[in-house]
């Protein structure tokens, strides 16, 4: 399977801590946040990753090159800022393959098992799949409220205790092939994207995942990050 990965922000908040860097960068355990995250899904079976980079993108492909442990690498590169969504409509030209694909944000990591997100996504045949987890923060990320089914059928403020975006989905080119957006013009996946779909009518779905979620987009969380995996094998390329 292939893997976008989402790694082509500023990372504003977190410049106090990690000032050099783009967000995806940032050491955890001695090694680059973005090596874990990796490491993450390749073992569970993704081959390709195409990273979509912006910021002080050569610290990126400097370090990872054109392989990483097994995976293929390679980069979409955003000229100008491009937002969330644009970065993917971007790195989606560079898909080698037919059917779903997944869709990371560089800078968190949720222990979402693949393998059933791909057997709800298949089973509902879903145009996309967004990954969800309990979230005890108000506000502080997206929250959904999902039919039986586990169809998304609103996108809301989050509440403490409520469903929230965990930044994994498994996408459909057809979700992406006919919206409004202009090329390479900056897009939001969540503001943008994700509402588009869901009032346009496409199969958005949700599915409660219970693995562990961290956000180093703060620089309170980032701080937890070596604690939960700063320990993990794996050290270096």
């Amino acid at each position: 399977m292939e893997a976008i990965v989402l790694a082509g922000g500023l990372g504003t908040r977190l410049r106090a801590a990690v000032p050099d860097l783009p967000k995806p960068m940032a050491p955890v355990g001695g090694r680059p946040f973005l090596e874990h995250l990796l490491d993450q899904w390749i073992r569970q079976g993704v081959t390709r990753f195409i990273l979509s980079v912006g910021y002080r993108s050569q610290a990126i492909t400097g370090h990872f090159g054109a392989a990483f442990h097994g995976a293929a690498i390679d980069y979409a590169i955003e000229e100008r800022p491009l937002g969330t969504g644009g970065g993917l409509l971007l790195a989606i030209r560079s898909l080698a393959a037919p059917g779903a694909f997944l869709v990371l944000n560089g800078d968190t990591w949720f222990e979402a098992p693949l393998g059933a997100l791909r057997e709800f996504h298949t089973a509902r045949r879903a145009e996309i799949t967004l990954s969800l987890f309990r979230s005890q923060l108000q506000g502080r990320y997206t929250g959904l409220r999902l039919g039986a089914a586990g169809e998304v059928i609103s996108l809301q403020a989050g509440v403490a205790g409520g469903l929230a975006n965990g930044g994994v989905y498994l996408v459909e080119r057809s979700l992406l092939e006919d919206g409004p957006w202009q090329p390479v013009s900056p897009v939001s996946l969540e503001e943008d994207i994700l509402p588009f779909a869901l009032h346009g009518g496409k199969r958005v779905f949700g599915l409660e995942c219970s693995g562990r979620f961290l956000d180093i987009g703060v620089p309170e969380d980032y701080a937890r990050a070596a604690d939960l995996l700063g320990a993990r094998p794996g050290n270096g390329k």
